[in-house]
């Protein structure tokens, strides 16, 4: 079965918003570890807009943050509220911050545990990134048999000629081959960014994720502090594919994890190993011990906005 995952360079004007809401939660905890966090970006044409929800003893400046992360020219408009105070009483006591099924994976086809064509991927547009540092795209497709069938690229200030030199440059450092390469399909382009298009915080959650061959459970990660299973159990629910997968000495292993408002514990955790389901035992699973366990407070979450959550070394990925 052919199979393409695509990536995006933290130029894009999505990955920028992730950027913006994971640099403000990464200022708050830094003050008050216990804060909560769930914050929104949207951003395009000059003025970036700031919302969601603040429960924190820190005090940070968002207009700072913001500009530090795309520059001084831009707008900023905020509108933060405190945590409802129906949703903190589930969580004072420990209990998730809002229901929903989070999805592992892990497979043997890469070192990291990663999808193939999602691997690729996004070597690829980290390649091209260290020359064209800006907006851009990149998406590989592999045959029936796993060889690269279609590379397709589109990045910002970079004309076709050299897009196809540097992706003939790494598939010959990767020693692959490609059946097709197609560059700036609608031609070489200069306006990117927030200059020619609108971003918001979590829309690339399957860039974000493994790529579009494994379903997507909760919701995105950026901006969300760790009371959120959204992002901390999504995050366990990888280790545990991990571990899985070197336990069984597997070829692929599925995880979910689903939760409650307000309980510790999820109301199902099961793995689907090389399609036999085990239910998963041996871990706190409440939202604190997936904190303890995975050091989630010593995490800079604003690198993790950037070139995937997973298959980077992160605590949950060993």
């Amino acid at each position: 079965m052919e199979k393409t995952a695509e990536f995006v360079s933290p130029k894009h004007p999505d990955k920028i918003c992730d950027q913006i809401s994971d640099a403000i939660l990464d200022a708050c905890l830094k003050q008050d570890e216990f804060s909560r966090v769930a914050i929104e970006t949207m951003g395009g044409h000059g003025i970036v807009t700031v919302t969601g929800e603040l429960t924190t003893n820190a005090f940070v400046e968002i207009k700072d943050i913001v500009k530090e992360v795309v520059g001084k020219e831009i707008g900023v408009q905020t509108n933060i509220v405190k945590q409802s105070n129906e949703i903190s009483r589930g969580v004072d006591t420990g209990g998730a911050g809002d229901q929903g099924i989070m999805v592992g994976y892990a497979c043997n086809e890469t070192k990291d545990f990663m999808p193939r064509e999602y691997d690729l991927a996004r070597s690829l547009c980290k390649y091209i990134y260290n020359t064209f540092p800006y907006d851009g795209k990149t998406q590989i497709t592999l045959d029936d048999s796993g060889k690269i069938k279609t590379i397709l690229v589109s990045f910002q200030n970079a004309n076709s000629k050299k897009l196809q030199l540097l992706i003939k440059k790494w598939l010959k450092n990767n020693k692959e081959t490609a059946g097709e390469i197609l560059t700036n399909t609608a031609g070489d382009w200069v306006l990117g960014g927030f200059d020619a298009d609108t971003g918001v915080t979590g829309r690339k959650i399957v860039v974000d994720a493994y790529g579009p061959r494994v379903s997507v459970g909760g919701g995105a990660f950026s901006g969300k502090d760790t009371s959120k299973v959204d992002r901390s159990a999504a995050y366990m629910a990888r280790k545990i594919a991990v571990d899985y997968l070197k336990k069984y000495k597997a070829k692929e292993v599925f995880t979910k994890l689903a939760y409650a408002i307000g309980k510790k514990e999820p109301v199902m955790a099961i793995a689907v190993v090389d399609g036999k389901e085990h239910k998963i035992t041996g871990y706190d699973l409440t939202p604190k011990g997936i904190n303890i366990f995975l050091k989630l407070n010593k995490v800079n979450f604003k690198s993790t906005s950037m070139w995937g959550h997973f298959g980077r070394e992160f605590s949950w990925d060993k």
